[in-house]
């Protein structure tokens, strides 16, 4: 494992204005990716350009988590997601977003910590 942290994600709840911010702010081009939707929510996802080290993140619309305090989550990197969501509910946490195709970048899945707090877990397979 290269890195322990590997995506970010911010939140949005008017998806165009903060994709013109951050394009404003930072001079930079973030890319539409599109995601099937399924019958839990309707998702839109920006990535922002990925860094020298590999890190990367997108702005997103999501109707399972709202922007604000805490709206920044961390992805944690993961060789099959699967994995580690079979041990979340022993651990005392919650799975909230099980694994979800993302395309061409992996899949991902949300999970509660047994302290209240959201995180992401991302892999390729």
């Amino acid at each position: 494992m290269n890195n322990v942290i590997n995506w970010f994600e911010i939140y949005t709840s008017d998806f165009d204005r903060a994709k013109k911010f951050y394009t404003d702010v930072f001079k930079l081009e973030l890319t539409d990716l599109p995601v099937s939707s399924d019958r839990h929510s309707q998702m839109k996802y920006a990535t922002f350009p990925v860094g020298v080290n590999g890190i990367a993140g997108a702005l997103v619309k999501m109707d399972e988590v709202k922007p604000g305090a805490g709206g920044t989550l961390v992805y944690f990197d993961s060789a099959e997601i699967n994995d580690e969501l079979s041990r979340v509910e022993a651990a005392g946490g919650r799975i909230l977003r099980p694994k979800l195709n993302i395309g061409d970048f992996g899949f991902i899945a949300l999970v509660e910590d047994s302290e209240g707090n959201l995180i992401g877990l991302h892999s390729m397979a």
